[in-house]
């Protein structure tokens, strides 16, 4: 097949599964979906398989990846603001010098005010973050013990092709009894 074939196959496969997802997002049923594409059920029906194996890829990507870096972002943006609100609410009367010599210009007491409000709501709203990080923390673990549940199943599975391959052979050098216990 040349590759202008496969790619015209590729986004004929990609514009129907587009079209599935639309009309599933309207309350079409598999069925309604079939006659209103004219295609099989069973096509329907794969494609929907298709599409909740890209969700759940496109879920785990975003939890695993995306969620931790946007979380990040947010404390260190918001520890940013916390310091320049902390920077203006000491700031002293003018032309005093601070520690380090510098000049310190006046903030009226409106400004310092809001500067405190402003501190206050940021350490709500690192608190927040902080406290629903278990939430992402949960998210994180959830995947990661599906991950090892499949990991486990494969591992099982390849235990028991072994075993299959092995039954009624001798194992290095043991015999194979007939009850299992010895």
């Amino acid at each position: 097949m040349s590759s202008n074939g496969s790619n015209k196959k590729t986004k004929m496969l990609e514009w129907r599964r587009n079209k599935v997802q639309q009309l599933l997002v309207r309350g079409y049923s598999q069925w309604d979906i079939a006659d209103e594409l004219q295609i099989d059920q069973s096509t329907v029906s794969r494609d929907i398989q298709c599409l909740r194996q890209e969700a759940q890829e496109n879920l785990k990507l975003h939890i695993q990846e995306k969620l931790p870096e946007e979380y990040q972002r947010c404390l260190t943006g918001m520890n940013q603001v916390l310091r320049l609100s902390w920077d203006i609410a000491n700031r002293s009367k003018a032309g005093s010098s601070n520690d380090n010599g510098q000049t310190m210009i006046m903030t009226d007491d409106k400004t310092r005010l809001q500067a405190l409000s402003l501190i206050n709501d940021c350490y709500k709203y690192i608190m927040d973050l902080t406290t629903n990080g278990v939430v992402i923390t949960d998210a994180i673990k959830f995947v990661q013990g599906e991950m090892d549940h499949l990991n486990k199943k494969a591992l099982l599975q390849d235990i028991k092709e072994k075993e299959k391959k092995t039954d009624g052979e001798v194992i290095e050098g043991e015999e194979k009894t007939t009850n299992g216990v010895f």
